[in-house]
């Protein structure tokens, strides 16, 4: 229970609203009670009829009253479940919105260490258990509460013996509800993670399917998916057992009572110490005591559960982002571009691999600089440290002579437009895709971007040219379509630095070549940061870093680095011999970080 105070803060901004749920629930039950009252004096009014004898009030007017207190206690419940509701909704909006939010700034490690399947499990499962639990528990626990003080006050008030008769039991079955609570505790945390197992497995095979039917390994993963799927079965038949074991006894304990009532009160109304109607009562506030019983097994399952949920959801909540937002307030507000790293190593967290070992670079406003290395050289864990995606030690990287670690974080990356190798697109639009940074941006502006990236023609020949659904990351595309789609998102932002991942993989040299030449009048005097594993992509830059083994191997323009004859200058030769290609395998701008860090 202690778990559920970490939501209160959420909850208290509802309060009012909660509470007045509450408030009309309770005199809708009183309502109820008073129309059970009344049905007990009917009851006795048509017995007296039957005997002719005097009857306190006319079967009409009870009659009337009941139908009253029928209509109110409606209207008052039908208020209070909008109210608690409504909050619940709220709430679980709240929730959602703080985790998405959350996620929003987590680093690579934190997705190392949890899937994207488990994260949705706790953003639509986990979240919509605690609604349960405020929207449906929240109303059982009251009822639990005062229907008991409701129930006990008019039944010591009809009989004392008969109320003390069945008083005993109570304690009893609060005792079996507190053991079977502790063993749903665990089934339900089982079931939960079961459940996340599940969905992250599902995900990851899907988004992988193309690889798995092209390793033949369907049969494989159906062998796997089914062994997460008994898992996850298993823990739900743990867990129904309980609760079915649950659901047999409590309703059991009310019966008994009911059954022990009965043939007591039955002599009572042969004796005639007792009227009819006064024992038809007694029961009916007898089932309302009882009602939190035959619930309890339910109630149970819910807290327990939303508990479960709650832990669950904290973890990711609890989170503290690798990348530290410390900014200071005396950097400018907008950057030109000039970068100093000083002795800049990194290692990456769990592994004991220098990726990055005392590089020192300086990058001008305006210039252009190549960038290219074998796989593991550390040229994407370079480029990282530019946006910060992985952060670097103070006084290890400055960007227009202010320490990187004094930028905001969401201000640095506006201002670095990086387009990737791996391009990713969302199933939406190729001008909502384009325009991803800002949707109301002019037609004509994303077609002039388009143009820049050598993708116009293709996307009027499209049927729905720029309204064409490009489906989940950019199915329907060719993979060099893709990448100059992500280059247009690149290019429309104009911002004061690009980095290019090596983004021209999948285009032929021919398209790469008129991109390049808009680009280098496009971004006069802006910075530009080219990895490549092609020399034809490199040649033009101002300079060309060549990386190996975390360090700064080669450095200068195309024609100095093939006078050095060394790596640079092998590239260039193996490349003319066998195409502009060759050497990708040796050179291929694999992700360092891919490399160095694997789920744990």
């Amino acid at each position: 229970m202690k778990s559920l105070r970490r939501v209160f803060p959420f909850v208290r901004v509802y309060a009012f609203q909660i509470f007045s749920g509450f408030a009309t629930f309770f005199v809708a039950r009183f309502f109820e009670i008073s129309a059970l009252f009344l049905v007990a004096k009917g009851i006795d009014g048509i017995g007296a009829v039957i005997r002719n004898e005097p009857s306190e009030y006319s079967v009409a007017t009870i009659s009337l009253g009941i139908v009253v207190c029928v209509v109110l206690r409606m209207i008052f419940v039908v208020h209070a479940r909008r109210a608690v509701r409504r909050a619940s909704i709220a709430i679980s909006f709240d929730l959602r919105q703080r985790l998405f939010a959350t996620v929003q700034k987590q680093g690579s490690d934190f997705f190392a260490r949890m899937g994207v399947g488990d994260i949705m499990t706790r953003a639509i499962q986990d979240i919509g258990l605690i609604q349960r639990l405020i929207s449906f528990g929240a109303f059982m626990f009251v009822i639990m509460i005062y229907a008991p003080f409701y129930a006990i006050s008019f039944m010591l008030v009809k009989s004392v013996t008969m109320t003390l008769l069945i008083l005993p039991a109570l304690p009893v079955i609060f005792l079996y509800a507190k053991h079977a609570a502790r063993k749903l505790a665990v089934t339900s945390r089982a079931v939960q993670e079961g459940l996340s197992a599940l969905a992250a497995h599902t995900q990851e095979n899907l988004s992988g399917i193309r690889t798995v039917q092209a390793q033949a390994q369907e049969e494989n993963e159906i062998k796997r998916f089914w062994e997460t799927n008994n898992d996850y079965a298993a823990a739900f038949y743990a867990q129904a057992r309980i609760n079915s074991l649950m659901q047999a006894w409590m309703p059991l304990f009310a019966s008994a009572a009911q059954l022990l009532i009965i043939i007591y009160g039955g002599s009572l109304v042969l004796n005639g110490e007792m009227t009819v109607g006064d024992l038809v009562f007694f029961l009916a506030c007898l089932s309302m005591l009882l009602q939190p019983i035959r619930m309890a097994g339910i109630f149970v399952t819910i807290v327990q559960r939303a508990v479960v949920a709650t832990d669950r959801l904290y973890e990711i909540f609890d989170a503290v982002p690798e990348i530290e937002d410390n900014p200071s307030q005396n950097t400018p507000d907008m950057i030109k571009g000039r970068f100093e790293i000083r002795d800049l190593s990194y290692t990456y967290p769990r592994t004991e691999k220098q990726v990055l070992s005392n590089v020192n670079l300086d990058i001008d406003v305006g210039e252009s600089i190549g960038i290219v290395g074998r796989i593991g050289s550390g040229k994407s864990t370079l480029l990282k440290q530019f946006t910060r995606m992985l952060d670097t030690n103070r006084g290890q990287l400055f960007i227009d002579g202010y320490d990187a670690r004094d930028y905001p974080l969401a201000q640095l990356r506006a201002q670095i437009a990086q387009v990737l190798q791996d391009p990713f697109l969302f199933g939406e639009p190729l001008k909502s895709n384009i325009s991803y940074d800002d949707p109301e941006r002019e037609l004509d502006v994303i077609w002039d971007s388009a143009e820049a990236a050598a993708l116009r023609e293709t996307i009027r020949e499209f049927p729905n040219q720029m309204e064409t659904l490009v489906g989940e990351r950019g199915v329907t595309l060719s993979g060099g379509q893709k990448q100059r789609a992500t280059l247009a998102r690149g290019l429309i932002r104009h911002a004061p630095v690009l980095i290019l991942d090596d983004c021209f993989s999948s285009v032929d040299t021919e398209t790469e070549e008129h991109i390049l030449s808009r680009l280098k009048s496009m971004r006069r005097n802006k910075t530009t940061i080219l990895v490549s594993h092609r020399v034809s992509t490199l040649r033009h830059s101002d300079r060309i870093i060549v990386l190996a083994e975390g360090r700064i191997a080669e450095m200068g323009t195309h024609e100095e680095l093939l006078r050095l004859e060394g790596i640079y200058a092998e590239l260039e030769r193996v490349q003319i011999q066998g195409g502009k290609d060759a050497g990708k395998d040796e050179l291929d701008n694999e992700d360092d970080e891919d490399i160095q860090l694997s789920p744990v």
